[in-house]
């Protein structure tokens, strides 16, 4: 089990945590659950009602929408990040390819957390307005 300051040494390294600071970091550490799944587990499917988000520590999850790979997810990659803000279903199945160590963070903790931390909130946004930013520029050309 990670220890809260290793948890917030590896929330320093999720971009979606880029502009929180340490001691906001810390909060956000507290209510997250250290989960270990067996390979092939289903850690949600698609259409399921959105719970929570999750970071891999170590192994690989593979996020397939309808039986195709969207992607890999390995350390330090962030998938479900949406269920976080939003109440639509999954669009996504995640399994995990293998032994799969990851951090979750529930949505009503969260949601309680940014109501108490405005900071964070803040910090969020900002990074949400750089990836929005970024893929505006991507389509543009």
């Amino acid at each position: 089990m990670l220890t809260t300051v290793e948890k917030v040494l590896f929330l320093q390294e999720i971009d979606i945590f880029e502009y929180t600071s340490t001691e906001d970091l810390s909060h956000i550490a507290a209510i997250t659950e250290e989960i270990e799944f067996q390979p092939d587990e289903t850690i949600y499917k698609e259409g399921d009602l959105p719970d929570a988000m999750y970071m891999v520590i170590s192994g690989q999850v593979r996020l397939t929408r309808e039986a195709e790979e969207v992607m890999v997810a390995e350390a330090k990659d962030v998938f479900g990040t949406w269920a976080l803000f939003d109440d639509k279903p999954r669009v996504a199945t995640a399994t995990t390819l293998e032994d799969t160590q990851v951090l979750r963070i529930g949505q009503e903790d969260f949601i309680d957390l940014l109501a108490d931390y405005v900071a964070i909130t803040q910090s969020i946004l900002k990074t949400m307005v750089k990836r929005l930013r970024r893929l505006m520029t991507r389509i543009s050309r």
